[in-house]
């Protein structure tokens, strides 16, 4: 992207700021290309002290003249946040929205210009450099606006592609995964716990072993379950391990998590039309 982007971000809560602080890093804009809102006057105090870029309380101020816009509002806002900027948007900007559960169409319908949008569903480990990111395209986006709104995700972490009917399954699957995969170091920790360990070692230990679990399958190219297979060896501890997880269906219970996430985002959708 060349110097004279200009971003404005819709609302500055922790995944706005992710994607401000992922953006800078990667040199995508500088610090005064950027202009959050935000109706919180302390978030607007530490955006402009921690980022250096300019934040305000008006959401029409922000989206004037800039080139990007970001809509970083949580589903039960978008409706109003759409009724304030709506009219002000023009074809020559290019919206993308995180907005759990709200379609393309639904952006589209609240904006009076055939103004291109993307749609994205980010996750919070983009705090970190190490996010999860789906994105898809509305009726006038382009393929190069689809690739403009990705590589701002591809500065906080991984970034797909997929059509739009899959987006309720990416928002039960990354979206809210990061919960699920807390609750599972909890819960490794406890046993670790339970079998005789300090806690901050079983935490650590349970931590690290979920971080390298995941970089194995992402690195090596193998199916899980190929490298699940690798460490259970016939008759070992492992093996064990897992008839007892099994015995607990543990696998049933992250696929009805995963899909009664997605039921939700499809109702968010449906409840802020």
């Amino acid at each position: 992207m060349s110097a004279h982007k200009k971003a404005a971000f819709v609302g500055g809560g922790m995944m706005a700021e992710a994607l401000i602080r992922g953006a800078l890093g990667a040199g995508l804009f500088a610090p005064e290309e950027i202009v959050a809102s935000d109706i919180d006057h302390g978030r607007r105090s530490f955006l402009s002290d921690a980022l250096h870029i300019a934040a305000t309380a008006e959401n029409r101020e922000a989206v004037a003249g800039a080139e990007f816009v970001l809509l970083a509002v949580k589903p039960q806002v978008m409706p109003l946040a759409l009724r304030d900027i709506g009219s002000l948007l023009t074809s020559e900007q290019l919206v993308i929205s995180i907005a759990a559960g709200i379609s393309t169409a639904a952006i589209e319908a609240g904006i009076q210009a055939p103004v291109p949008v993307v749609r994205v569903m980010p996750n919070t480990p983009a705090l970190i450099g190490a996010g999860a990111s789906a994105l898809c395209r509305g009726t006038h986006a382009s393929e190069d606006h689809l690739s403009q709104a990705r590589s701002i995700f591809e500065a906080v972490g991984r970034a797909v592609v997929v059509e739009e009917k899959l987006m309720d399954a990416v928002t039960g699957l990354s979206g809210s995964g990061p919960a699920y995969i807390y609750i599972l170091i909890e819960a490794l920790s406890d046993g670790g716990v339970k079998a005789g360990l300090p806690r901050a070692i079983a935490t650590d230990l349970a931590a690290q072993t979920v971080l390298g679990a995941a970089r194995m399958v992402l690195e090596s190219g193998k199916h899980p379950g190929q490298l699940k297979d690798m460490v259970a060896s016939p008759g070992g501890t492992t093996i064990a391990g897992i008839a007892a997880m099994e015995s607990r269906a543990f696998r049933s219970a992250l696929i009805e998590a995963v899909e009664a996430a997605a039921r939700r985002s499809q109702e968010l959708g449906r409840e802020n039309k």
